[in-house]
């Protein structure tokens, strides 16, 4: 069904930006929104998306799609790499900060077009910590703020750094990890926005303001100004956010936050997600609306909602910028350019299991989906994966005479089981659903893992708990990837295909 150009809507869905989107930074020029996450150990890095509403977004690029802006070492653990980005428009410049913990320290990046093609990196070295902050006062000096939270000078043209970082808040007494800060001029004030209590359930957003970027700052007395810390709240570890004014005056939040599900303690599975809240100034301090699976719509008509393709047959020489890979993506090992409509993966040595797999894939945006991809393994080894990270994923796997589904669970990699393989290409496929609930101990869906018969049939060779590829169960800050990989020699696919059960 065609979407009405302009829909007039009473409640907008959350999170705007499903699965792996966390961090979320934003900034308004004109009409145009522009918003970018933490990649981690994923190349290309920092998705940007465009909206014109703050609703509905489409993905428009990866702000670091070289190796030259971007490197990850092989031996990087999973959750290092990419941290916490900034965006910011200033002097007719996108400018985008960001540390990379994997290699480099916080760098800056510029562009015209926050589209591409960005900068190669700006070094920051004097510039300590992590997730920092760029804001601009009325005399053109340029602040950057990080984790702690400390703040200098620097020249951002050449990234020098002007002077010692200097500590500006500690946040709220007895709450852990002051950092995300954001700082903001409204009215006669600054305004340090930060995230406190840890990204994990206890997480929420304070603020305190001051006469100068530099303070000092007083703290808002109703800190913190959102958390679901403590309640029953389908949406939880509510924090790092940011402020965006739209042209009719009003303020919105942008920030993370995660959906658990099965029992207890809940596990996430999707990653930390982008989400959407109204914010109100009441007596110089902001106010944070309802944040909730839906939320009132802004007051201003939306757009056509855009979903990502669901299908991509591989028929253009570029990838498009939702696919993404473990570390990097060499194009002698990954390439459409080598078969015509189909994505040719060559085997590196290392498997799944181990850092710098040969993989391709996109995030899970749905709790629930099905996924095929059709595989040509005549010259190897390869398939499905459902990736956390190197110690959490599951596959189906085919080679010219088996298929094989296996499952890594921290130390422990077992071979669920195995069939023969159909004659020539193979439907390989993934289908993801909730569990149902069956006490405090049930996990949050099920994964069926499988091959399609010749006469299009779906046949599951494995259904495995995905309790295992949740945050709760491996740690780190990520989520789950659904993509193709080759173990060994050379595989080849001809389409994937992603489809979302839920909505």
């Amino acid at each position: 069904m065609k979407s009405d150009p302009l829909r007039p809507v009473d409640t907008v869905t959350n999170p705007v930006i499903p699965g792996f989107h966390p961090d979320p930074s934003v900034c308004r020029v004109g009409d145009d929104y522009y918003l970018v996450c933490s990649s981690f150990e994923y190349f290309p890095g920092v998705p940007v998306f465009h909206s014109r509403d703050l609703v509905n977004w489409t993905q428009i690029g990866n702000a670091l799609d070289r190796p030259s802006q971007l490197w990850l070492p092989r031996d990087m653990p999973s959750s290092a790499g990419i941290y916490a980005p900034t965006l910011r428009h200033h002097d007719g410049w996108f400018w985008l900060i960001v540390t990379n913990v994997g290699d480099g320290g916080n760098m800056l990046f510029t562009a015209t077009d926050p589209a591409g093609p960005w900068s190669d990196p700006i070094r920051l070295p004097g510039v300590p910590g992590i997730d920092p902050d760029l804001a601009w006062d009325e005399d053109g000096v340029c602040w950057v703020t990080v984790a702690g939270v400390s703040q200098l000078r620097i020249d951002p043209h050449s990234g020098e750094a002007l002077g010692e970082p200097h500590r500006l808040w500690s946040g709220t007494p007895g709450a852990k990890a002051p950092e995300a800060p954001h700082l903001y001029r409204v009215g006669d004030h600054w305004y340090l926005l930060i995230a406190e209590g840890g990204t994990e359930r206890g997480h929420g957003v304070s603020v305190a303001r001051g006469p100068g970027p530099s303070g000092p700052f007083e703290p808002c007395p109703a800190n913190p100004i959102l958390t679901h810390r403590g309640t029953d709240h389908p949406v939880q570890n509510t924090g790092h956010a940011d402020l965006v004014q739209a042209p009719d005056g009003s303020w919105w939040m942008v920030l993370l936050g995660v959906r658990p599900g099965g029992g207890t303690p809940g596990w996430h599975v999707l990653g930390r997600e982008t989400f959407l809240a109204p914010v109100e100034w009441v007596d110089g301090w902001p106010v944070v609306g309802a944040l909730s699976p839906e939320i009132p719509a802004p007051p201003w008509p939306l757009g056509p909602a855009p979903l990502p393709p669901a299908r991509d047959d591989f028929d253009r020489a570029e990838l498009a910028p939702c696919w993404i890979s473990v570390r990097e993506r060499p194009e002698r090992l990954c390439t459409t350019r080598e078969r015509s409509g189909w994505l040719t993966l060559h085997a590196d040595g290392p498997s799944p299991d181990e850092p710098g797999p040969v993989f391709v894939g996109r995030r899970q945006q749905h709790l629930a989906c099905t996924v095929r991809t059709l595989v040509d393994p005549a010259e190897g080894r390869g398939g499905l994966a459902v990736r956390l990270d190197e110690s959490h994923h599951y596959e189906i796997e085919a080679t010219a005479a088996e298929v094989t589904v296996s499952a890594r669970i921290g130390p422990l990699r077992t071979v669920v089981a195995t069939a023969p393989a159909p004659a020539g290409p193979v439907v390989l496929g993934v289908e993801i659903t909730p569990h149902p609930p069956e006490g405090p101990r049930t996990g949050p869906d099920l994964l069926a893992l499988g091959f399609e018969a010749p006469d299009g049939t779906f046949t599951p060779l494995g259904t495995l708990d995905g309790r295992y590829l949740s945050t709760e169960v491996a740690g780190g800050f990520t989520g789950r990837v659904i993509g193709m990989y080759a173990a060994e020699g050379t595989v080849h696919f001809d389409w994937f295909d992603y489809t979302p059960l839920d909505g």
